[in-house]
């Protein structure tokens, strides 16, 4: 099952456990709100070429972004080419009709389906096998995203506040804090003393505490601005599975390279460890690097995306039930959720931050006798 499955098994779980007492005699028109909701909020939740602020979904107000494609050359022109293309059939190999419609430029020479951009044929269409796959080659995609545009947002953001407090300090010396350095000097001091240095010791944090606050600020306010619901905030990017896997990547490139001789010795040869034992212990350790990771990547993308999916899911309910009455249950308890997600955006940064520095702490632990 496929990323885009799942979260729609998310998404029409969350609206049918909401709508369970929705009356049989319409209960087909129900299922066609559920699939409109579905569709809004997996839109909503992916990242887009578009960013669509309100309105329709065709036809209201939306900016949209720079496509930049390198196939046989650099390509950039304006996304709106690609949402404003034709709407073909999508056919299988054997020109059965696969119920859905996909969007083709033949003037550009792209198809646009799900956020990807393909290659036509030489008809101007795209080729799906028998199940609903594209199998037309595929450019490669530099282009700025919706979640792209809101990284660096949310950079010059984390920018401002950090470069705005270093200047408080280095005009005034060591003073009690005014302004934003009341913000974040007490951040700053939370992830040295309680993240950085609980877990990485023998003063070897300081070596990585740059990297603990960049992702801990860089976490912290990506999961704020998403909760905001208007530009440059609403984007899902830290519920994005591919900012969450690079995030990780860093904090194992990290831990394996700081690894010490003990560290080593550890996974190769355990102690107490039977050396016949060694050749089922040392993969099982091998895997045990990589599942640490793996784990920061899906807990951060999990709770970030499931909270987005929830808030559209209560709110949903006026529309799939088709009455206002709904609302006086969905919005307190959507705003309910919204306020306990500023508690998890500030838990999730925490949480990397706090198991980045125990797998590094632990990858330079000195050996104790």
């Amino acid at each position: 099952m496929n990323l885009k499955n799942v979260l729609k098994s998310i998404v029409l779980t969350c609206l049918a456990v909401f709508s369970l007492n929705v009356s049989f005699a319409n209960e087909k028109k129900t299922e066609e709100n559920m699939e409109d909701a579905e569709l809004d909020i997996i839109h909503h939740i992916k990242d887009a070429h578009e960013w669509h602020l309100w309105g329709p979904e065709h036809g209201g107000t939306t900016i949209y972004l720079p496509v930049i494609l390198m196939d046989g050359g650099m390509k950039t022109f304006s996304s709106e080419e690609l949402y404003d293309g034709n709407e073909v059939e999508a056919l299988d190999e054997d020109g059965h009709d696969l119920g859905f419609k996909y969007v083709a430029n033949t003037e550009l020479g792209y198809g646009f389906i799900h956020e990807k951009i393909y290659k036509l044929n030489g008809e101007g269409k795209l080729n799906f096998s028998k199940e609903g796959h594209p199998e037309n080659a595929r450019p490669f995609d530099f282009s700025i995203t919706k979640n792209t545009l809101s990284l660096f947002f949310g950079a010059i953001l984390i920018i401002i506040l950090t470069v705005t407090a270093a200047s408080f300090y280095k005009k005034n010396g060591a003073v009690a804090p005014k302004g934003l350095a009341k913000f974040i000097e007490p951040l700053v001091v939370f992830v040295r003393d309680d993240v950085a240095k609980a877990n990485i010791h023998g003063g070897k944090h300081e070596k990585y505490l740059p990297y603990l606050l960049t992702i801990f600020f860089f976490i912290f306010i990506n999961n704020l601005m998403g909760l905001i619901p208007i530009l440059p905030g609403g984007a899902n990017l830290t519920g994005n599975i591919s900012v969450t896997i690079v995030l990780a990547v860093f904090t194992l490139l990290i831990t394996v390279l700081s690894g010490n001789k003990n560290y080593w010795s550890h996974i190769f040869a355990a102690p107490g460890v039977p050396i016949a034992l060694l050749p089922i212990m040392i993969p099982i350790e091998l895997v045990g690097i990589l599942t640490k990771p793996f784990a920061l990547m899906i807990r951060l993308f999990a709770n970030m995306a499931a909270g987005h999916i929830i808030v559209l899911a209560l709110i949903s309910i006026i529309f799939v039930n088709q009455s206002a009455w709904w609302g006086f249950l969905s919005v307190p308890m959507a705003l309910f959720i919204s306020v306990l997600e500023l508690l998890v955006c500030f838990l999730q940064a925490y949480l990397f931050a706090m198991l980045s520095a125990l797998f590094i702490g632990a990858a330079v632990e000195e050996h104790h006798h």
